[in-house]
């Protein structure tokens, strides 16, 4: 079985035919639980979510705030194994038929094995790989084997990127383009701020791919804010933060379908 990209391609089309940016979602596999993971994909994607991205719990995820921080270690004191990131996206696309993507250091690809880890992600229904530390340049082998399999590889841009290395990302990148919105570990944001669209304008200079905007998203008007000038909002840490605050699953499940509901709503305000 190939992968999804067509399905994300499709996915992110449609949204811009409706003149409006999608909502993406990303919750770490196997937090709380595996079973409990893949139940809250289902209720973002119920709530109203058009595409998810399943977090591969790492010992060290330097790039993501405390709150995601915390939620890995549950995750790897649970026990949680590649096989289980595997399954939560078999059992979302399954349920759903949303595009699914793993979110991931490079570190466990590299232990699995690129071959194993594509054709696995891809016999499971996936989309993609977004890589947030893979350098373009050490990224031939994974995208061959991506490429073959009907996988995107999704790279992430920053505002310190200069315009010649956007270049350079966007033009081996596939899928869409992740916009991080701020310096710094991942987390909710008072203000996503005017770096995000510049950073949007410099990315969309360069591609024709879509360019969604992450970190910082929390609530409907942040959301409406980016989707005014992003094919794409990603939320993670608000989402993250709702189950662990919850007194109990079926509590912390209602919570993300519901700010799914509303985040929503926010990025269809402009259209």
């Amino acid at each position: 079985m190939s992968g999804n990209i067509k399905l994300l391609s499709d996915t992110l089309a449609k949204t811009r035919s409706e003149d409006r940016a999608a909502l993406i979602a990303y919750l770490p596999a196997g937090f709380p639980t595996v079973d409990g993971g893949i139940a809250a994909v289902k209720a973002v994607l119920a709530g109203g979510a058009d595409v998810v991205e399943i977090g591969l719990p790492h010992s060290d995820p330097v790039l993501d705030g405390p709150v995601i921080q915390t939620a890995d270690d549950i995750a790897l004191r649970g026990g949680v194994k590649i096989a289980d990131v595997m399954r939560t996206v078999r059992e979302a696309y399954e349920a759903t038929g949303a595009p699914v993507l793993v979110m991931t250091y490079w570190n466990p690809i590299d232990r699995y094995g690129i071959e194993r880890f594509t054709t696995e992600l891809a016999a499971a229904g996936g989309a993609g790989c977004i890589l947030p530390d893979l350098p373009v340049q050490e990224s031939a082998q994974w995208r061959k084997h991506a490429d073959a399999l009907g996988l995107a590889t999704v790279f992430v841009v920053a505002p310190s990127s200069q315009d010649e290395r956007l270049r350079t990302i966007t033009a081996v990148g596939s899928g869409f383009v992740y916009a991080a919105s701020l310096m710094g570990v991942t987390g909710t944001r008072v203000s996503v701020g005017e770096q995000a669209q510049d950073l949007v304008r410099r990315t969309r200079a360069t591609t024709d791919l879509p360019v969604c905007v992450g970190l910082g998203v929390s609530n409907a008007v942040q959301a409406e804010e980016v989707a005014g000038f992003a094919d794409g909002v990603i939320v993670g840490s608000a989402f993250v933060k709702l189950i662990l605050d919850a007194p109990d699953e079926a509590a912390g499940l209602a919570a993300v379908r519901s700010l799914a509901a509303e985040l929503a709503e926010g990025v269809r305000r402009n259209n």
